[in-house]
């Protein structure tokens, strides 16, 4: 087997592996319950502060990960790491975080727990990946459009 096939391999068992813990730790912290989302985002009434500590866990344990990620090329498999520039604030990265925003807040679904809310289907919870695949598709042909069509011709002052 090749050094590729085998890193190939690794990267398969470590995703898989990565998933389940993640499907297993939203299962166990309540947080594929859309109503404990909105809990947590209803401030001014029945305020529930456990995704806050979901969160603050999931930062400790991503943060040894990161710190490794910016002082290396190549994860502990051997694949290429590329973290994306955390200045470069874009209308498409803004205008994404606030859809997000916006979704989870009305669903209290975001798409990790929806995934999980699959093995065991509500209509919400199909509604919101029919509406995210539909999303998708809709960005993907949006962008490959603007993409396609060339930029328009921006006229040059002269210096007469």
């Amino acid at each position: 087997m090749s050094i590729s096939s085998k890193r190939s391999v690794a990267t398969a068992i470590f995703s898989g592996v990565s998933g389940l813990v993640f499907g297993l730790g939203l299962i166990v912290s309540h947080m594929i319950d859309p109503q404990r989302v909105a809990d947590f985002l209803d401030i001014a009434g029945n305020w529930n502060p456990a995704l806050a500590f979901v969160m603050g866990g999931a930062i400790v344990v991503a943060a040894p990960a990161f710190a490794y990620a910016r002082r290396h090329s190549l994860s502990l498999i051997g694949n290429p790491i590329s973290l994306p520039n955390r200045f470069n604030i874009t209308p498409r990265l803004v205008g994404g975080a606030a859809l997000f925003g916006i979704g989870w807040g009305l669903s209290g679904i975001c798409p990790g727990p929806a995934i999980v809310l699959l093995a065991n289907p509500t209509p919400q919870a199909i509604i919101f990946i029919a509406a995210l695949v539909v999303g998708i598709w809709l960005t993907d042909t949006v962008l490959a459009v603007r993409s396609s069509t060339p930029d328009e011709a921006v006229p040059q002052a002269s210096g007469d």
